[in-house]
């Protein structure tokens, strides 16, 4: 059985040492090539922190979530679809002469699908005095497919390159050798972002802080580079 193993192990290490070789020994050329784009982000993330101690009112969670649900329907947010919790907790401090007390936060994650209307979030939601609010992240819903047609692109042309490059020579380009790919996205605020906090629209904007500011946010760059041998014939 051991005796079997081993032969099948040294054919093996054999097939792949004469592919090798027999690769190296044909004359190719290689080609590297790059293709990127600019794409607005169309799903948008905002986390809504809901505190009763970093409330100017001092209103309970409770009545936050109340008045967090009104104010985004009211702007024609899809709450049950678009608005998730993400963390509950109780925290405990002591205040001199009055005993404990229970401060009670929550944490909202919504998903918008443009600037405009993040930008109308953010308005209307210091309108109401919910003011701990964050643009988390941005996405591109389509990246996967949008790489995958770059990709495309560059081998395409890699294979113009290589070309261009055998000409001169009176050679042709054969079949390709070899494929390799990296993807790579470009973004301030894609994937987890910095935080960026948005506190008192109202002294920005005075009585305009309710309107939506119509804005977009910056273009996420999708790029891929390709590297390619073809056979020269």
């Amino acid at each position: 059985m051991n005796k079997i193993l081993l032969t099948i192990i040294l054919l093996t290490v054999t097939s792949l040492t004469f592919a090798q070789k027999n690769f190296i020994d044909q004359p190719f050329v290689e080609t590297t090539a790059k293709v990127d784009t600019l794409i607005v982000p169309d799903k948008i993330y905002i986390s809504i922190n809901l505190n009763e101690a970093d409330n100017k009112n001092k209103k309970s969670v409770e009545d936050q979530e109340k008045q967090l649900e009104e104010t985004l329907k009211k702007i024609n947010i899809e709450t049950e679809k678009d608005l998730s919790l993400l963390d509950f907790s109780s925290n405990f401090k002591s205040y001199f002469l009055k005993g404990q007390n229970v401060i009670k936060s929550k944490m909202y994650s919504l998903l918008v699908r443009n600037a405009v209307t993040a930008s109308k979030v953010l308005a209307e939601l210091e309108s109401v005095g919910i003011s701990n609010v964050t643009i988390e992240r941005t996405e591109y819903s389509k990246a996967e497919e949008l790489f995958l047609e770059l990709k495309s692109k560059a081998v395409e042309k890699s294979k113009l390159t290589a070309e261009k490059l055998a000409r001169p020579l009176n050679q042709k380009i054969g079949k390709a050798l070899y494929i390799s790919d990296i993807n790579t996205i470009s973004n301030a605020l894609q994937g987890q972002a910095p935080g960026l906090q948005i506190r008192g629209l109202s002294s920005i904007y005075g009585s305009r802080a309710a309107e939506p500011i119509y804005t977009e946010f910056q273009k996420v760059k999708f790029e891929v580079q390709v590297n390619v041998k073809y056979v020269l014939e």
